[in-house]
C-alpha cells in the first residue's frame, strides 16, 4: 500500500470520520496501531498503515489486538486498538483487567457501534462499557470533533493512566466533513518498569489496584464538569432542553435550533452540575442517545425528570424525522404511542443481497441445497448469505466463530427425532482465524460427529478484501508467513485422513466429498480453495452465454444463485403425468459473467457455452 500523502500543519481536509481518527492518532506520536476488520472500523487501520514512523497490523481478533496495544503501552509507547461494536465483546477480557493495570503510555480504544445494523447480527450500545469498566469516553458528533478528541484521549490517557474508548457510530465513521489537521509529534518509548504489583494481576495484586481505579474515576467526574468538551448550549425556547452526544446532537440541532442543549463530548462520567444548569434552563429535559437509555437510566437514579425512551425508539438512528414529531407529542401531553425508529421506508423493488458472481460459495450452497437431511451451522462473513434464496443452506448464525461449537452442541444435544440427521459447520477463513480453531479444537476433543466446511478465499471478504494469514501477505501487502490449513486442523487432532482440499468450481467433487464424510461418524474438515472474486488473486475465465435454442428450461442454471443468470421468461407446462411444473428460461449477462462454469455443471441440455466478443483478450483457464 502507497504511502499517504501528508498534508502540511493546519491545512483543512475532507475526511471521514474514520480517516479523521487516524490522522490524529498519526499526529499523537503513536507507535503501535493494531485492529480487527469489521464494519464501520474497518478504514481506520486501513488509513493508518499508509502512515509512516509507526507499527500497524491486522490481529487475528480484537482481544489480541487489545492486547498488542497494552504491550505497547507497557513500554511506555502510545498505541491505539480499533474495533467494531461486536469486537469489543471479544476484546472485553484483556479490557476489563486493563482498567485496573491501568496504562503506562497513552492507550486509545477505538469503537464503532453500528447504530441501525447496516451490517451486524446485532445492535449494541457500546456506552456500556465505559460504566462497566469504569473508563472515561468520548463521543464525537463530526469528523473534526473525531480529529480533536483523538488527540486529547491521548493526553487524557497518560494524565489519568487509563484506556480511554472513543466511541463511533456508522454515521460518524463514513459521513465526511472539512478536518483541520496538524502534524506529527514524536514521542519517544519511556520504557518498561518492571512492577509486578501492577502488571501482574494475581488476586492479592488485583485487589489493591480497586481503590486506585475507583479514585480516578471520582477525579474524572470532577473533570468531567469543567471539562470544554461538555458544552451547555443555551436557547431561546425554554419549553424543552436536550441532553445529547455524538451525532445525535446533530440531529437535536437540525430538528430544536432554538432550544438549550448539553452536548456531551465526554459522555462518561457525565456532568452533574452542568445537567443541574440544564434543569434551570427549560421546562422539560429530554435524553436523546442512540441507541440504549442509559443515561437516562443515570439521570432519573440522580433524582433529575427526564424523558426519553418512554417517547423516542430503541433501535436506530435518531434522526430529526423521528426526534421531532415524538418531541413534539410530548410537548403537547399527548399518550406517548409505541415509538417508531424510522418513517416507513418506500415501496421499493425488493432487492435482497447475494453472493458476486462466480463466488466459490457459491457452489458450496448449491451443493448444499441438493443435499438432503442435513442441520448446517453457519458463521459471520459473506457466506452468511447461503442462508437466503434460492440455496436456504444456513440454519444457525450467532457469532464470529460460533459455527464450530453450536455444530457441537447441535450433536451432542440432538434427539431421537434427529438421529439420522448429519451436522455440517461452514466457516470461512479468516473466521476461522479469528475465534474458529478453539471451536474446532473443542470438537476434536470432545469426539464430536461434524463435518466442516471451511471456505479459503483467502481474504476478509466481507469488510473489503484485508489480508490475512491465510494469503501470506500482511496489512501493506508485504509477503508474510503463510497458514497451512491441512496442516493446521490435522494439529487440531483432525485424522489425517479426514481432510480434504478441494476447488468449489469442481460440482461433483464437491458433492461426492460432502456426501461421503456426512456419512462418517467423525470430525471431517472439508477445505475449499478459490480466491475471492474481488481480490488480485483471481482471475477471470472465458464468460459463459445461453444458447436459446437449445434451453429447455430446466432452472437448474437459476439454482445455482449467481446473479450473472437472468430469468428472461417462465412458463407453465403439464408433464405426461400431469403433474404442472413452472420452466426458467434463462440469459447469461456475458459483462457480470466470470466464466467460473458453476452454472454449467447442472445444466441439463448443455445450453450454455462459452462467450468471447469479437477482438476482445481475454484470460482462458480450465474452469
Amino acid at each position: 500500500m502507497a504511502a499517504v500523502m501528508l498534508a502540511p500543519a493546519a491545512s483543512r481536509l475532507l475526511m471521514s470520520g474514520n480517516e479523521a481518527v487516524a490522522r490524529a492518532v498519526w499526529e499523537a506520536g503513536t507507535k503501535v496501531a493494531a485492529g480487527y476488520p469489521g464494519t464501520p472500523a474497518t478504514e481506520m487501520l486501513e488509513q493508518l498503515s499508509t502512515y509512516p514512523d509507526m507499527y500497524t497490523e491486522w490481529s487475528v481478533n480484537e482481544k489480541v489486538s487489545l492486547e498488542v496495544a497494552i504491550g505497547a503501552s507497557m513500554m511506555g509507547s502510545r498505541s491505539f486498538s480499533a474495533m467494531k461494536h461486536v469486537g469489543l465483546n471479544v476484546a472485553s477480557d484483556a479490557l476489563m483487567t486493563l482498567t485496573l493495570t491501568g496504562v503506562e503510555g497513552g492507550l486509545v480504544i477505538a469503537v464503532a457501534d453500528d447504530v441501525g445494523m447496516s451490517s451486524s447480527q446485532n445492535e449494541q450500545d457500546s456506552r456500556f462499557w465505559g460504566r462497566f469498566a469504569h473508563v472515561p469516553m468520548l463521543e464525537p458528533a463530526d469528523s473534526q470533533e473525531a480529529y480533536d478528541m483523538t488527540r486529547y484521549a491521548y493526553e487524557l490517557s497518560e494524565e489519568f493512566q487509563v484506556p480511554v474508548i472513543l466511541r463511533l457510530t456508522s454515521r460518524i465513521c463514513h459521513v465526511k466533513g472539512l478536518v483541520t489537521v496538524g502534524e506529527r509529534i514524536e514521542r519517544p518509548a519511556k520504557g518498561f518498569n518492571k512492577n509486578a504489583e501492577r502488571w501482574v494481576m494475581v488476586p492479592g495484586h488485583a485487589k489493591r489496584r480497586i481503590p486506585l481505579m475507583l479514585q480516578r474515576e471520582q477525579e474524572l467526574k470532577r473533570l468531567s464538569d469543567r471539562s470544554p468538551l461538555n458544552m451547555l448550549e443555551p436557547g431561546t425556547d425554554r419549553r424543552v432542553g436536550f441532553i445529547t452526544s455524538g451525532p445525535a446532537y446533530m440531529h437535536v440541532r437540525e430538528a430544536f435550533p432554538d432550544a438549550p442543549v448539553l452536548k456531551l463530548g465526554l459522555s462518561h462520567p457525565w456532568p452533574l452540575e452542568k445537567v443541574a444548569a440544564l434543569a434551570e434552563m427549560a421546562d422539560t429535559l429530554v435524553v436523546v442517545e442512540e441507541v440504549e437509555p442509559i443515561l437516562e437510566t443515570e439521570l432519573k437514579a440522580a433524582g433529575f425528570a427526564v424523558h426519553g425512551k418512554d417517547f423516542l425508539p430503541r433501535i436506530g438512528e435518531l434522526a430529526p424525522e423521528v426526534v421531532k414529531p415524538a418531541v413534539e407529542r410530548l410537548l403537547r401531553k399527548e399518550a406517548a404511542p409505541e415509538p417508531q425508529s424510522a418513517l416507513a421506508p418506500p415501496p421499493l423493488f425488493p432487492r435482497p443481497p447475494t453472493l458476486c458472481a462466480s463466488c466459490p460459495h457459491m457452489g458450496v450452497y448449491y451443493t448444499l441445497s441438493q443435499l438432503k437431511n442435513l442441520t448446517i451451522s453457519g458463521d459471520i462473513g459473506c457466506y452468511t448469505l447461503g442462508a437466503g434464496h434460492p440455496w436456504n443452506s444456513l440454519d444457525s448464525t450467532i457469532c464470529m466463530g460460533a459455527s464450530m461449537g453450536i455444530a457441537l452442541g447441535m450433536d451432542k444435544g440432538r434427539g431421537e427425532q434427529d438421529r439420522n440427521k448429519r451436522i455440517v459447520a461452514v466457516i470461512g477463513d479468516s473466521t476461522f482465524m479469528h475465534m474458529g480453531m478453539q471451536g474446532l479444537l473443542d470438537l476434536t476433543w470432545n469426539r464430536g460427529n461434524v463435518t466442516i466446511l471451511l471456505l479459503d478465499n483467502g481474504t476478509v471478504g466481507m469488510t473489503g478484501g484485508q489480508n490475512t494469514p491465510a494469503n501470506g501477505r500482511d496489512i501493506h501487502g508485504q509477503g508474510a508467513p503463510r497458514i497451512d490449513f491441512p496442516r493446521l486442523v490435522e494439529a487440531l487432532g483432525v485424522k489425517k485422513e479426514r481432510i480434504h482440499v478441494l476447488d468449489p468450481y469442481q460440482l461433483p467433487v464437491l458433492f461426492k466429498a460432502l456426501r461421503d464424510e456426512t456419512k462418517i461418524d467423525d470430525v471431517s474438515v472439508i477445505i475449499t480453495d478459490r480466491p475471492c472474486v474481488l481480490i488480485e488473486e483471481f482471475k477471470p475465465f472465458r464468460p459463459y452465454v445461453v444458447e436459446e435454442d437449445k434451453c429447455t428450461g430446466c432452472g437448474n442454471c437459476v439454482e445455482v444463485g449467481c446473479p450473472a443468470i437472468h430469468v428472461t421468461r417462465r412458463e407453465k407446462v403439464v408433464k405426461p403425468s400431469g403433474k404442472e411444473v413452472e420452466l426458467a428460461f434463462t440469459r447469461i449477462d456475458s459483462v457480470a459473467c466470470t466464466g467460473c462454469g458453476l452454472c454449467v455443471q447442472p445444466c441439463a441440455p448443455e445450453a450454455i457455452v462459452h462467450f468471447a466478443p469479437a477482438g476482445s483478450v481475454i484470460s482462458i483457464q480450465p474452469a
